[in-house]
């Protein structure tokens, strides 16, 4: 079969290899993948900013989907033919989050979705809706299934978002895009940001109630608390990390919750970390890390019910997945970012 490996790394020193086909054993599935996706993680693992000490060669993508072609003993939760999905972290399949459940996430901890070929633990495998297309459900194992726990779970004991509740979303990758879907099948009202004023365009023909260029406004929080009549927002799904943190906390009003995902604007910063509004506004900063696979099975369920589509940005063939790295680095893209490899 044939397999991208980081050996080394940076994009373009991201290569296919021939490796054998995975052989089941007991409790496990092979799946011959059909498409995966791109997140900012994968792109992180690749250019070796996620993990600089990461034990190599590794396959990256955590997200993929397939068929079932062959499951080991013991096996009765998927057969071949299945639809399915792997999970982000399969160890976690239900409850809170505990580090043991935490490892193991497919593509940094173990090898990944970008292959021909995927041995997984049934266990940690979900079918995926019958209206989706491969290229949509590969979308869903990482950035579906964060916008869902930030909205839905964030922490325990949970704290879920209801109609009514505004809530901001940052940008218009794929969290973002998904936490947009599916707060608007909660009936909230929906706030973004982004550095391009034809995004926000797109983004209100999926249900986004108003939109800032922060590029043109960098104090957007002085904005979000304009159209929230001087409360704040409810909720921040903040995808930003460092450079927006600070805004995400004086846009949240008091009591509200900050959803903390991503670092998409670095790591680090020079400003000192604004506690002050935490403490003043009495704000609970919840991380999120993906969720469970419970959590994926009860989306799977809105899903299907409401036939909702994910937003999917640009299909590469398997041969281009380097192409599609470098796409992710430019940031031009609207949704998610799919490599088809059948």
């Amino acid at each position: 079969m044939r397999a991208y490996q980081v050996t080394q790394f940076g994009i373009d020193q991201l290569q296919t290899a021939e490796l054998p086909v995975p052989q089941v054993s007991a409790g496990t599935a092979l799946i011959r993948v059909h498409a995966v996706s791109l997140n900012y993680r994968d792109f992180m693992v690749v250019k070796g900013m996620y993990n600089p000490r990461m034990a190599l060669p590794r396959i990256p993508c955590s997200d993929g989907a397939g068929e079932v072609v062959a499951v080991g003993e013991g096996v009765t939760r998927v057969q071949p033919g299945d639809r399915v999905c792997g999970i982000f972290m399969p160890n976690w399949i239900d409850g809170v989050a505990t580090s043991k459940k935490n490892g193991s996430a497919l593509g940094g901890d173990v090898d990944g979705m970008l292959t021909e070929y995927a041995l997984l633990q049934a266990e940690s495998v979900v079918r995926f809706p019958q209206h989706l297309s491969y290229d949509e459900a590969a979308t869903l194992p990482c950035a579906a299934v964060t916008a869902w726990n930030a909205l839905h779970h964030a922490g325990d004991p949970p704290s879920p978002a209801h109609a009514g509740d505004t809530v901001v979303i940052q940008g218009t990758g794929g969290v973002s895009l998904f936490a947009l879907q599916f707060a608007r099948l909660l009936g909230m009202r929906v706030l973004g940001t982004s550095s391009s004023d034809e995004k926000l365009e797109r983004a209100r023909t999926l249900g986004l109630d108003a939109g800032l260029n922060y590029r043109q406004t960098p104090e957007w929080a002085k904005w979000m608390i304009a159209m929230t009549d001087g409360v704040g927002a409810d909720r921040i799904i903040e995808v930003g990390g460092a450079g927006t943190f600070g805004q995400s906390l004086q846009a949240t009003r008091v009591g509200g919750l900050v959803a903390q995902i991503g670092v998409l604007s670095g790591r680090a910063t020079t400003e000192p970390l604004p506690l002050t509004p935490i403490l003043h506004k009495q704000l609970r900063v919840q991380g999120i890390y993906v969720g469970s696979r419970a959590m994926f099975e009860q989306m799977n369920e809105a899903i299907a019910g409401a036939q909702l589509h994910p937003v999917v940005d640009r299909v590469f063939a398997f041969d281009q997945a380097q192409a599609a790295f470098h796409h992710m680095e430019s940031a031009a893209h609207f949704g998610k970012i799919v490599i088809r490899i059948v």
